[in-house]
């Protein structure tokens, strides 16, 4: 086999396993998928800001707007996670 085509298989198979997704990244694995359509921080749809960030909070997963809602929730993750009560 060429080198070139060992590089391209080896750079496809990384390809795909990071597709899976590293632990905590995304609600696969048993966490729970987030049952809103909007922000948890500010209630903005989850576009609004380019795209939604999301985390896995004690097996919930949880999306948010943008990045600084992300690091207000983990300042406070009670207060906003009674909005999924």
């Amino acid at each position: 086999m060429k080198t070139n085509t060992r590089l391209f298989l080896l750079t496809l198979l990384l390809g795909l396993a990071s597709c899976a997704g590293t632990p905590g990244s995304s609600a696969s694995g048993g966490n729970k998928p987030y049952p809103l359509k909007v922000c948890l921080v500010t209630g903005n749809d989850l576009n609004s800001m380019g795209g939604p960030v999301s985390t896995v909070y004690n097996g919930q997963e949880i999306k948010f707007c943008c990045k600084p809602c992300l690091k207000k929730f983990e300042a406070n993750p009670s207060k906003y996670l009674a909005k999924l009560q």
